[in-house]
C-alpha cells in the first residue's frame, strides 16, 4: 500500500475528506498514475494512525479523497535512534539513510572524523543533505513510518559528541573491542523509549584519539562480532539487533 505524508490541516474527520497537494499530488497524479477510486494510506508526522483513503476527484493542484477507515497503528521502535555516521564514499550514504529508516532510526547525522576519505565544503554539504533528506522520506513511506526522520547537517566529530551527550544511551561499534558479552549487556538493558545514540566510523575505522574522545564523552565501544563489516553495514547491524529486542516492548 503506498503511503504519504499530510499536515494535520489537510485532514477532515468530521467530512471524512483529505486533500494531497504539492509533490505528492504530482507523484499520484503523474508518476502513479493513480485513478478515482483507487486507495493509499496517509499519516500525520508523529501521530500513531493511519489513514486509509480512496480518491474522489482531482483537481488541478488538489487530489480530493475520501477517507475510508482509520487505524490506530504505531510503527516506531521503542527507543529513538540516531545514527551518528561518518562520510563513506561515493554513494554509501544513500544506503546507510535508506535502510536504517526502515528500520527505525528517528535521526542521521553524516560526521566529518580523520579518516574520512570525502570531504565536503558547506555549500557540496547543504547540498548532500537535501538530496539525503529525500531518501529519508521515501524511506520513511515505503516503510510506512510514522514521522519523517531528519537526517543533517553535517557535523565535526566533536560536534556530534555534543550534539549525542544528551542522549541515554551511546554506543560506538569499534573493531578494537572484543568483549560480545559486554555489547549484548549494553544493549538488552537500553530501557524501552530511551534516546540512542550510535557513533559508525568511516571506511577506515576511528583513530584511537576519537574513540578516546568519545569515551570521555560517555559513549561505550563496543563490538559487533568477530569479522569486520563495511561502514554502510555496521548501522544495519545495531538497528537489526534493537529492532529485534525493542519492537514488541512499549
Amino acid at each position: 500500500m503506498t503511503q504519504f505524508f499530510a499536515d494535520a490541516s489537510q485532514i477532515n474527520t468530521d467530512e471524512h475528506r483529505l486533500v494531497i497537494t504539492g509533490d505528492d499530488y504530482n507523484h499520484i497524479r503523474n508518476v502513479l498514475r493513480m485513478k478515482p477510486g483507487e486507495e493509499f494510506s496517509v499519516r500525520c508526522q508523529g501521530v500513531p494512525r493511519e489513514y486509509r483513503c480512496g480518491i474522489l476527484e482531482f483537481t488541478d493542484s488538489e487530489v480530493i479523497c475520501e477517507i475510508r477507515f482509520i487505524k490506530e497503528d504505531d510503527t516506531e521502535l521503542p527507543v529513538k535512534v540516531t545514527i551518528y555516521q561518518a562520510l563513506p564514499k561515493a554513494d554509501k550514504m544513500e544506503t546507510v539513510i535508506q535502510k536504517c529508516v526502515e528500520l527505525g532510526a528517528v535521526r542521521i547525522i553524516p560526521v566529518r572524523t580523520s579518516r574520512c576519505v570525502v570531504k565536503l565544503d558547506d555549500k557540496k554539504a547543504d547540498a548532500k543533505c537535501v538530496r539525503w533528506q529525500q531518501i529519508a522520506e521515501a524511506a520513511a513511506k515505503q516503510s510506512q513510518r510514522g514521522i519523517i526522520p531528519v537526517v543533517g547537517p553535517v557535523m565535526d566529530l566533536d560536534e556530534a559528541l555534543e550534539d549525542a551527550s544528551k542522549l541515554d544511551v551511546r554506543l560506538m561499534p569499534y573493531e578494537l573491542a572484543g568483549d560480545m558479552a559486554a555489547t549484548r549487556k549494553i544493549i538488552s538493558e537500553t530501557p524501552p523509549g530511551a534516546s540512542t545514540g550510535v557513533f559508525i566510523g568511516p571506511e577506515g575505522g576511528f583513530d584511537e584519539s576519537e574513540v578516546t574522545r568519545a569515551s570521555e564523552k560517555g559513549f561505550a565501544p563496543i563490538t559487533l562480532g568477530r569479522r569486520i563489516l563495511r561502514t554502510e553495514t555496521a548501522a544495519m547491524t545495531v538497528m537489526s539487533w534493537l529492532v529485534y529486542l525493542f519492537d514488541d516492548k512499549a
